[in-house]
């Protein structure tokens, strides 16, 4: 079971250069233990707009031995403004020294459950395992639903166990055709973070951290089996939270 960490920020500016670090140092701990890369899975959203600011910004950042690869991803062109892939690689990765070949997309030209079962073979080649592929560090964000990657509230796709990448066709919210981690998969990361912002998240925020009436949220689910797990949220998105927090001065390595 994770120990889960809640840390709020005053604002959404202050939560960027943090997340920055954060991803950095781990990066650093991986590669200095001896590992031969530090596997990063990336989401969409704000997260894209975080990460392509505040990435760069780190001194002295070196990518080149990042494996990369997607929480989720919406079927369409990468040129598609919904190409999760696209936003990145037009602005993060023309920005940072990672060689495109570590770089893992899906292949949008299959059939939406070929091309999950593609992915899920690409990142079982790049891991050179039969096994769960293990991430270093997992991005995620949630949506006003609970929804986190492609797996949203009520969906027959939370109950999937043995699959590392699914195949979505009725997303609730569009595009309809995606390709997803699942939980096993997410939950079997050595760290995972989610980052949420805003007054908007405030209500579904304080129902995933801190429970009540209703099914359990998927944002909920994700409890690492051996991994840290981390919230990084901005005042506005804490306000209604009752829980014990971190409240962390500028500058603060987590």
């Amino acid at each position: 079971m994770s120990c889960r960490r809640v840390v709020v920020f005053l604002s959404a500016a202050e939560l960027g250069p943090a997340l920055a670090r954060l991803v950095a140092s781990r990066a650093e701990k991986a590669l200095s233990s001896g590992a031969h890369s530090f596997s990063l899975g990336l989401s969409g959203g704000s997260l894209v707009s975080i990460l392509s600011k505040e990435l760069p910004a780190v001194p002295d950042l070196d990518c080149s031995q990042w494996l990369v690869g997607f929480c989720d991803e919406r079927l369409v062109p990468f040129d598609d403004p919904e190409s999760t892939y696209g936003l990145y690689k037009n602005q993060l990765f023309s920005k940072i020294n990672i060689p495109e070949d570590r770089v893992l997309a899906i292949d949008p030209s299959l059939p939406v459950s070929e091309c999950a079962d593609d992915y899920a073979s690409k990142l079982s080649k790049a891991f050179n395992t039969e096994q769960m592929p293990v991430f270093d560090m997992l991005l995620l964000g949630m949506g006003p639903d609970g929804h986190t990657c492609s797996l949203f509230p009520d969906h027959p796709l939370l109950q999937e166990s043995r699959k590392t990448v699914a195949p979505i066709s009725d997303s609730p919210k569009p595009p309809p055709q995606r390709v997803t981690l699942t939980l096993p998969m997410v939950n079997a990361a050595r760290c995972v973070v989610f980052v949420s912002t805003g007054g908007r998240k405030a209500p579904v925020l304080k129902q995933v951290l801190e429970g009540g009436d209703g099914p359990i949220l998927p944002a909920a689910l994700v409890t690492p089996t051996q991994g840290e797990l981390f919230w990084l949220v901005d005042e506005p998105a804490a306000a209604s939270l009752a829980l014990e927090v971190e409240r962390p001065g500028p500058g603060a390595k987590l």
